[in-house]
């Protein structure tokens, strides 16, 4: 029998070794995948993880359980499992709670988005002690399926959005305060947030700086009380406390406190949850905890209480207007989206505006392309002379002229229009004020949130195209600044540089295409921009030079008449001077068309309705 050379069977084993070492890494790379978010995207983390399932091969996962499983794993099974298991417990909490903290936030499906916003804030931090309580069953179908943590908190809410001040508004509102006393007994430290805020700073380090305390809440101070990241001095504090961010621990003050201010809600439909607290904890205010903590007690005596510092756990105005964590040179926790106009609309967009608001792919990347433009607005306007309410119209009216203009030309070529950053001069408020509100870090201009001149929710929404034509769509004035947008759509750039017509030069087709640019002329006609554009109808972005004057309006009668009606509706009231009944006026987009038009609350009765009326 032939013996087998030694240096062959060396050889032989080698190469089985190698084949059997390329099998296995093969089948891994089929059945394991990363599961960093933003799959797909070129890396960009601003998109929502995958929903396609990823992570370890089914053959070789063990069964995990919907509360032991990571934030945006999605489950393997494609059966719901029983709602029964849905249900709060300890055991569940337990689960999810680290260094014995659970961060909680609960809605219905209407606020789908915002909860996934708010998740994901927080999972990019690093944050996964989450849970979040369903109040419909479509938003606890919705979140399963996104691998997010989500309990049944059986309110059978209806699953649209309630709106603030409502009926169903206080019913979500009692939920609240159910769903504390509910987690309290549990033992664990409880982070209560509104679905309408983000977090841009991981906050528990903060907390844990103040030990002592039963309960750390937001307020909503708008004048600073402090320069750095102390605790609010609660004497100066003038405002309510504001209940959509608020840390409790599970002390017998705290216990008693949530109990007191259950029974006093169900007790009185028609109370408003934060209402009932803030009358609660101001039965006893002070003195102060011994120490520069910053802690008082409240309540009954016995509660210590803390006001977290609205210049870094921000309100809508804070964050929003005053820019106040950027003046005071600290660094925010959170931005809670209050003090805003247009309801959840407006929420959305001031969001969008600050590049905090994570939207799907298909927001970023429109088939008709987008037009953006350079508003120019002059000098005179924006910082010359006083702040006066004549100054504010008409620096607004200038803008609003304009993009009036450009939202004529966005309709027309089909395209989405980027809204232009927005100047004003005095701010919008719901009470009467002198223009800025005493005590602020506001400066004058200011950039202004776009719910201070638009009617953000009309222009989504309600508008029968039979009667105002087709919807114009818009995008925040951050937008090709967002990482979000995909580098294909912000190198897709065609500059339109307008000019006189009859100057020398002004040519279309003199070659200048090739660098990025075209010239083209003002107050052109409709079928000049057909022409001209629908050459370039796979451009993603065109910015124009200016929008004064650069388009003659509608050849069709009818078409012109239902723009102009959509456009008188979407502008809304500035509000509201002080000491005058009524304060407010209201902006006219078609200022111009009218001979010495004034910025004049109205004087009777018949004279207050919006200009179209």
């Amino acid at each position: 029998m032939a013996t087998c050379n030694p240096l062959f069977l060396a050889i032989y084993a080698t190469i089985v070794a190698g084949i059997i070492f390329c099998t296995f890494v093969i089948l891994s790379s089929v059945y394991t995948s990363s599961p960093a978010a933003g799959a797909g995207d070129g890396g960009n983390k601003k998109y929502f993880p995958s929903p396609i399932v990823t992570g370890t091969p089914r053959l070789q996962r063990e069964p995990s359980d919907m509360f032991t499983r990571a934030i945006w794993d999605v489950p393997v099974d494609s059966k719901m499992p029983d709602l029964k298991s849905f249900l709060l417990t300890k055991e569940m909490v337990k689960h999810r709670a680290k260094d014995n903290i659970i961060i909680v936030t609960f809605g219905n499906h209407a606020f789908l988005d915002f909860i996934l916003n708010w998740v994901k804030h927080l999972t990019d931090l690093n944050i996964f002690n989450i849970l979040v309580g369903a109040m419909d069953t479509k938003l606890l179908e919705a979140l399963y399926w996104k691998g997010i943590p989500v309990f049944d908190m059986g309110s059978k809410m209806v699953t649209v959005d309630v709106g603030w001040g409502s009926a169903k508004f206080h019913k979500m509102g009692r939920e609240k305060v159910l769903l504390i006393n509910a987690l309290l007994p549990f033992g664990y430290e409880l982070l209560m947030c509104d679905t309408d805020m983000v977090w841009l700073k991981n906050p528990l380090p903060y907390f844990a700086r103040f030990p002592e305390a039963d309960i750390l809440t937001s307020s909503d101070q708008i004048r600073p009380t402090t320069t750095d990241d102390s605790l609010e001095v609660w004497q100066n504090v003038t405002t309510a406390y504001n209940i959509g961010i608020f840390h409790w621990r599970p002390t017998n003050a705290a216990k008693r406190l949530a109990k007191e201010w259950k029974d006093i809600l169900l007790s009185d439909d028609q109370k408003w949850d934060q209402a009932g607290f803030n009358d609660l904890v101001h039965q006893v205010l002070g003195p102060s905890l011994e120490g520069e903590s910053g802690l008082f007690y409240a309540y009954d005596g016995t509660l210590k209480l803390g006001l977290l510092p609205a210049s870094i756990f921000c309100s809508g105005h804070t964050y929003f207007v005053q820019a106040m964590p950027q003046q005071l040179k600290l660094e925010p926790y959170a931005v809670h989206t209050t003090f805003q106009f247009a309801g959840s609309d407006g929420k959305r967009h001031r969001l969008r505006e600050a590049m905090l608001f994570y939207d799907q792919p298909a927001y970023y990347d429109t088939p008709g392309g987008f037009l953006s433009f350079k508003p120019g607005i002059p000098k005179s306007l924006l910082l010359d002379g006083p702040h006066t309410l004549q100054s504010h119209f008409s620096l607004v009216n200038y803008q609003l002229r304009q993009i009036r203009t450009a939202l004529a030309v966005a309709c027309l070529l089909n395209r989405t229009l980027v809204m232009p950053r927005l100047w004003c001069r005095f701010e919008r408020m719901w009470f009467g004020h002198p223009g800025i509100l005493e005590g602020t870090l506001t400066k004058q201009p200011f950039v202004c949130p776009m719910d201070h001149l638009f009617e953000i929710h009309t222009m989504l929404h309600d508008l029968s195209e039979e009667e105002f034509g087709p919807q114009i769509h818009f995008r925040e004035y951050s937008f090709l600044q967002n990482p979000s947008v995909p580098k294909h759509v912000k190198e897709s750039l065609l500059n339109v540089q307008l000019c006189d017509a009859h100057s020398k030069g002004c040519n279309i087709s003199d070659g200048t295409t090739s660098r990025g640019f075209i010239q083209f002329p003002r107050n052109s006609t409709e079928q000049m921009y057909m022409q001209v554009f629908s050459q370039y109808k796979d451009i993603k972005v065109l910015h124009f030079s200016s929008m004064a004057n650069a388009f003659q309006g509608f050849n069709d009668e009818v078409r012109e008449v239902k723009f102009r009606n959509r456009m008188k509706r979407y502008v809304g009231l500035w509000c509201c001077v002080e000491n005058r009944d009524p304060g407010h006026i209201y902006y006219d987009i078609y200022w111009d068309e009218k001979a010495e038009w004034k910025p004049e609350p109205p004087r009777t009765s018949q004279d207050d309705h919006p200009p179209w009326d």
